[in-house]
């Protein structure tokens, strides 16, 4: 376990994520006609969210593009916080932030591309995929063992548990 980043895991209380190329593989389906746009999430992934959740660490998604079916695996989760069409996501972080009146060092955010940098260097803990953009993967405390769509926030979700200490007793209850 990365020490530094294993000490700034044991402090978060908000984790922060991208939508594309972070909770899915950055692959947009597009259908003829009238057809919405699809995403495919992993249910991994997901367990990920419910057990920091059950921890009380709560979750947040910003994303530069609006999707339904976003709004769908959001609301699913029980995760509250969805903010969609912000490209500014250091804008958009700082704002949350401000409105729950948390100081950065308590927040992890994870992205894998350009638009995340300035979260990225404004959480607390800041995290990619394995398959991030370079100029991320050169930028973030911690990179997942797995990509985007493949794991990745489910090893971040680990990773924080760990740190704080909850995985044997998380692993005890299964």
């Amino acid at each position: 376990m990365n020490g530094r980043a294993a000490q700034k895991a044991e402090n978060i209380e908000l984790v922060v994520l991208d939508i594309d190329g972070v909770m899915t593989d950055g692959t947009l389906l597009y259908g003829d006609g009238e057809m919405a746009e699809m995403k495919s999430f992993n249910i991994k992934d997901g367990l990920g969210i419910k057990l920091l959740q059950r921890y009380g660490i709560d979750i947040a998604i910003i994303t530069g593009r609006r999707s339904s079916a976003v709004e769908r695996r959001a609301a699913e989760l029980g995760i509250e916080t969805l903010v969609q069409g912000r490209e500014d996501k250091g804008a958009a972080l700082r704002e949350l932030l401000d409105t729950r009146q948390l100081a950065a060092a308590s927040v992890a955010y994870m992205g894998d591309d350009l638009p995340d940098l300035a979260a990225l260097r404004l959480a607390g803990l800041s995290a990619c995929p394995s398959d991030a953009a370079t100029k991320v993967l050169e930028s973030v405390d911690w990179i997942a063992p797995h990509s985007g769509g493949h794991g990745a926030v489910r090893a971040l979700a680990d990773f924080i548990l760990g740190a704080k200490g909850h995985l044997a007793d998380l692993y005890g209850s299964y």
